[in-house]
C-alpha cells in the first residue's frame, strides 16, 4: 500500500481512511438496469452493506469492447429492456441519497457522452452525485478535452493501463490519472479467469512510484475469489475491482429466490481478503 495523499473528495478521503485501516479498496460494479432499476438499486444497497468501499456503475452500450461476454449479456439485456443513459444517471442520483459519501463511479464508453455532449452529460452525472468516469476507449492521445472538463466539474478521470502498455506511455496515463489508476491484471477482456498476473501489477506499482507517487493502483479484470484478491493486494493494489463475478451472481435471480443474500455473502468474502 503507498502513502495516499489526503484529498477534499469522496474517492481520495475513502483511500485515506482505508489506509488508516489498513485496507485495500472494494470496488463494486454493476450494470445499471440488470436485471431491472429497482433491483439495481437493491444490489447497490447489498454490496455497500456487505462491505462494497466504492461502486461502480456501468452504462449500458451496445457495443462494449472491453467487456467480456458475461457483462456484454447483461448490458444488452439492459438495452433491451429500454434501459438509458439518463436512467442510469437518475439510479446515481438515488444512491447518493442513500449513501451521502460513498464513491460512485461511471464506468460506459465515450459515444454515450458524445451523443449528449462530453460537458452537458459529465455536468449531469456530477449534479446527480458520481465523482468519476471510467472511458475503456478514451484514449490518452485524445483526452485532452475530456480531462480539462473533469478537471473543471471536480471528477475524477481514471484511465486504464494494461499488462502489455509500454513503460512511456504507462506513465503518461499515471500522470493523467486522477482517483485512481485501473490496472488491467490479464490480456484481454473482463470476465472471470483461472490465471491472474502479480507480476504485471508489480511492475505498474513500481512504475507509478515513479510517476505519480500519490496515485491509488486498483486492480481489475478477472477477479473472482478471495486468493486473487489477495493475491493482487500482496503485489501492492490499493483496491480491487470486481465485476463479471458479480454479474453472474445477479444473473441468477430469477431462479434463486435468495440472490441479494449470496451477493451479500460473496461481496463479504471479498471485503475480508482486502484486509492486511
Amino acid at each position: 500500500m503507498i502513502a495516499i495523499k489526503k484529498m477534499d473528495d469522496r474517492i481520495g478521503k475513502s483511500f485515506s481512511n482505508l489506509r488508516e485501516r489498513k485496507q485495500a479498496a472494494l470496488i463494486c460494479y454493476m450494470v445499471a438496469g440488470f436485471p431491472d432499476l429497482k433491483m439495481s438499486e437493491s444490489i447497490i444497497k447489498t454490496m455497500v452493506r456487505a462491505g462494497a468501499d466504492m461502486i461502480e456503475i456501468g452504462i449500458p452500450f451496445s457495443d462494449p469492447i472491453a467487456d467480456g461476454p458475461i457483462i456484454q449479456e447483461a448490458s444488452q439485456y439492459a438495452l433491451t429492456h429500454g434501459i438509458r443513459p439518463q436512467q442510469c444517471v437518475a439510479l446515481a442520483g438515488a444512491a447518493r441519497k442513500t449513501f451521502p459519501d460513498l464513491p460512485l463511479i461511471f464506468m460506459t464508453y465515450c459515444n454515450i457522452l458524445f451523443r449528449s455532449g462530453f460537458e452537458d452529460f459529465m455536468s449531469k452525472a456530477r449534479d446527480s452525485g458520481i465523482d468519476g468516469f471510467i472511458l475503456p476507449d478514451m484514449s490518452i492521445e485524445e483526452s485532452k478535452e475530456y480531462i480539462r472538463i473533469s478537471r473543471d466539474l471536480g471528477l475524477a478521470s481514471i484511465f486504464i493501463v494494461s499488462p502489455n502498455t509500454e513503460d512511456k506511455r504507462a506513465r503518461r496515463i499515471m500522470n493523467a490519472s486522477t482517483g485512481f489508476l485501473y490496472a488491467v491484471s490479464v490480456y484481454g477482456v473482463t470476465g472471470v479467469r483461472s490465471t491472474l498476473y502479480d507480476r504485471s501489477i508489480k511492475r505498474i506499482v513500481e512504475l507509478r512510484k515513479k510517476s505519480n507517487p500519490f496515485l491509488p493502483v486498483a486492480v481489475g479484470f478477472g477477479v473472482q475469489n478471495p486468493d486473487h484478491v489477495s493475491m493482487m493486494v500482496e503485489a501492492g493494489a490499493d483496491a480491487i475491482i470486481m465485476g463479471s463475478a458479480i454479474i453472474n451472481i445477479i444473473k441468477t435471480r430469477e431462479n434463486n429466490p435468495n440472490m441479494l443474500d449470496d451477493l451479500y455473502d460473496f461481496v463479504h468474502r471479498m471485503k475480508n481478503a482486502c484486509l492486511h
